[in-house]
């Protein structure tokens, strides 16, 4: 009977203690699992917050974006009686403006990948002759470059044939610009520049109307210092060395954008490089931009 007692009592001790173990096991358990919840629950909430402060930087960068785009258009649209660029820019600046007549053009995509690779920006004046390569005045203008005004027909004999006929065909081309990025520039070159004398075939004196009455309507005209000369059959050997100099500090040089310059793209990275080289900055033109006019010769 002792011993009955004795096992009895062992198995007792024995129950206990694995109720004991068992109890003391979920309590432990419950502890561990409640800090691994609660590390658990900070993490997700720090993840939260880090997704919401992502969140609110990618709205401010966002709308920051949008608030220098509408500055940006507001800036470069037509505004008669605000003042447009300077013929006294800072001579310790040293900038060149590369600038594109007549496109946009089968070239132009070519042109602006070349611009990309290089950080460098530019300026197109365009034409409104071929409908199908429009949108691209979109996609310069959406990776920064200035878009300015050249003529819609580009037929001098038209164009220059009146003041009126000038602004008319100015206004077309006006609205082909509107149409791909909101707005019509004040920027433009006239067709063959200010100084051309090919006009005097058509009006006399018509320039030098026209050099005045452009900037009383809110308009910038844009000559340059520095012609390529791919307006004619070059060489890329040649274009290279028209465009390379180091006698001006604000350099306006003058392109073209058709599908016939193939050797102006060829001969575009190495005009880059050279100017890079002397420590020049690449910028699109905007209303504090160097305005060269040339000599006015009708």
């Amino acid at each position: 009977m002792r011993k009955k007692k004795s096992r009895y009592n062992i198995n007792s001790m024995i129950l206990c203690a694995l109720v004991f173990f068992a109890i003391a096991g979920t309590a432990l358990c419950m502890v561990v699992n409640g800090r691994e919840a609660a590390v658990e629950k900070a993490k997700a909430e720090a993840e939260l917050k880090e997704q919401e402060a992502k969140k609110a930087e990618e709205k401010a960068v966002k709308r920051a974006a949008e608030e220098a785009e509408k500055k940006r258009a507001k800036d470069f649209s037509l505004q008669p009686g605000v003042p447009i660029g300077t013929q006294a820019p800072n001579a310790e600046e040293k900038v060149v403006y590369l600038t594109f007549d007549d496109g946009p053009s089968a070239n132009t995509q070519t042109i602006l990948d070349i611009l990309e690779q290089y950080d460098a920006k530019a300026t197109f004046f365009i034409a409104g002759s071929r409908e199908e390569w429009r949108p691209l005045i979109k996609t310069a203008y959406e990776a920064g470059h200035t878009i300015g005004l050249h003529t819609y027909s580009h037929d001098y004999a038209g164009v220059y044939s009146s003041v009126d006929a000038y602004f008319e065909d100015l206004d077309k081309i006006g609205k082909v610009a509107e149409e791909q990025i909101g707005y019509v520039p004040c920027f433009i070159r006239f067709p063959g520049g200010s100084s051309n004398a090919v006009s005097k075939k058509y009006t006399q004196g018509i320039m030098t109307e026209l050099t005045s009455l452009v900037q009383e309507e809110g308009y910038q005209y844009y000559d340059w210092n520095l012609d390529s000369g791919d307006g004619a059959d070059k060489s890329v050997e040649e274009l290279k060395a028209n465009s390379m100099t180091d006698r001006f500090h604000q350099v306006m040089l003058l392109f073209h954008d058709s599908r016939s310059k193939e050797n102006t793209v060829e001969a575009l990275p190495s005009i880059i490089e050279y100017y890079k080289n002397l420590g020049y900055e690449f910028r699109a033109i905007d209303r504090e931009s160097f305005a060269p006019h040339h000599s006015v010769n009708n």
